[in-house]
């Protein structure tokens, strides 16, 4: 259909309503005054019209791209012989105060008359009638480079595979919606892709391998879905990430190794899952990582030591993973740690003290663990983190009665035997009933009736009687 025939029908739809801004906004548009293409001005409108909820607005913003501009809305100026503008950015969302989307909004099929567009972007719209991503309508834009679709819980179905056809992908965010379904495996061919964010749906399936095709990705965030399977060693493909965030799935298997080749990788997170130990050793090599998060894992193996060697590690939360044995002195030497969680874990042995000597650091949880002996923390330290450190749940601990009288803290940890000083005898550690002090006695004091005092109290009595018995017969031979 020519753009003069689509013109003269939207005239004719104009004087049926017989609004005198109306009839003045398609009297410009017939004068050319829009300065754009009539059949994308047209297309324009449906696709604002089929969205929000004030059906003036073309007659509001009849020039979108010069004399009645809209926010959500940016042009630029074709290569045509006779520049005209197009439409090259479209944006639909709560920070464009009015109008908001109508309760019944949805993708129009005239998107695909805005061929020019480089950015779509819809937020908190479809929040009410069933809407889904109509496989047909992404395979025809040439410019299309970021794509967002965000926080629209009434956004449904499966993620259409014809989305791996605009090849000009840079940005694919549909975070936050009810979208089910595999990960199309075709967006392996989005080779200029930098970001891809579904995090906060309802997808299913494994990871597909060949998301090792996505050369030019920095942000990978899959979190918060159902996705099974294990991590696709393929990620140790893509050079650029900087950014994997996994978390919140129902992931099986190991931590791949080929991860530690990701030299720029900054954040990892990994946690809520169903991964086992070990933590691979090749995880070292990660020297720009930040953030590693691994928590409420079954790994169930020690806490490696090489994490101290991650000397830009700014949080570390490792809790509910089933660790066991002592921490790690190296963690002490993370100077730019800010939040460490150890908690719900079966660590034992004490608590380095160097980790007191962290300068940055601002939460500490070692709570609900097997650890025990003196918690021996500067002041200073104790009083910057107050509340935020906890340790809580570790029978075995205590501290001396003096060091932290001056606090308003509550560390739950029963006074040291002989606070006066360090103690290094062998603590009790039955954790049968009783009270906490006396499970810290020590063991020669444990308040059984045949104590190891009592039998060296009768062995001293026997040999003084013995001595005294030998000093007389000696005195009577004299």
């Amino acid at each position: 259909m020519s753009p003069p025939l689509l013109l003269a029908l939207f005239f004719l739809r104009i004087l049926l309503v017989g609004s005198t801004a109306e009839q003045s906004a398609i009297k410009n548009l017939t004068d050319g005054a829009s300065g754009m293409d009539s059949e994308e001005l047209l297309g324009l409108f449906e696709v604002v019209s089929a969205l929000l909820e004030n059906p003036n607005w073309p007659q509001m913003h009849p020039h979108p791209c010069t004399d009645t501009p809209w926010p959500g809305i940016q042009c630029e100026v074709g290569q045509e012989e006779v520049p005209i503008f197009h439409v090259t950015k479209l944006h639909i969302g709560p920070d464009i105060a009015n109008p908001v989307c109508k309760t019944s909004a949805k993708l129009s099929e005239s998107l695909v008359r805005l061929p020019y567009l480089k950015t779509l972007s819809i937020f908190s719209c479809f929040i009410i009638s069933t809407v889904t991503l109509p496989p047909s309508l992404f395979g025809t834009f040439s410019y299309l480079e970021q794509l967002v679709i965000k926080s629209n819980p009434s956004l449904s179905g499966e993620i259409p595979p014809s989305l791996a056809e605009v090849s000009t992908l840079k940005v694919l965010s549909l975070s936050q919606n009810s979208l089910q379904g595999r990960i199309p495996k075709e967006f392996g061919r989005l080779d200029s892709l930098m970001q891809l964010d579904l995090s906060y749906n309802d997808l299913s399936g494994e990871i597909p391998d060949e998301i090792g095709g996505l050369r030019s990705l920095t942000i990978l965030d899959l979190s918060q879905n159902g996705l099974q399977g294990q991590v696709p060693y393929t990620l140790g493909q893509l050079q650029s990430l900087q950014k994997i965030d996994l978390s919140s799935n129902m992931i099986v298997g190991t931590i791949p190794p080929h991860i530690g080749i990701l030299s720029m990788l900054v954040l990892l997170d990994l946690s809520n899952n169903l991964l086992s130990g070990p933590i691979p050793e090749a995880l070292s090599d990660l020297k720009e990582l930040e953030y590693f998060l691994v928590e409420n894992n079954p790994i169930n193996t020690r806490i490696p030591m090489f994490l101290g060697s991650l000397t830009k590690l700014t949080v570390l939360s490792l809790a509910g993973c089933g660790f066991s044995g002592p921490i790690p002195t190296s963690i002490g030497s993370l100077a730019h740690l800010i939040t460490l969680s150890l908690d719900r874990n079966r660590l034992s042995g004490t608590v380095p003290p160097n980790l007191g000597a962290l300068p940055n650091l601002s939460q500490l949880n070692l709570s609900q663990n097997l650890l025990s002996g003196e918690l021996s923390f500067p002041e200073e330290f104790v009083n910057r983190l107050g509340k935020r450190l906890d340790v809580r749940g570790n029978s075995g601990l205590c501290t001396r009665q003096d060091q932290y009288k001056n606090l308003s803290l509550n560390l739950d940890t029963p006074p040291c035997l002989d606070s006066d000083k360090p103690s290094n005898r062998s603590w009790d550690q039955d954790s049968g009933t009783g009270t906490d002090y006396q499970r810290l006695k020590p063991s020669l004091y444990d308040g059984k009736g045949n104590s190891n005092a009592s039998v060296v109290k009768q062995r001293l009595i026997f040999l003084w009687c013995f001595g005294s018995n030998l000093f007389v017969i000696l005195m009577v031979f004299v």
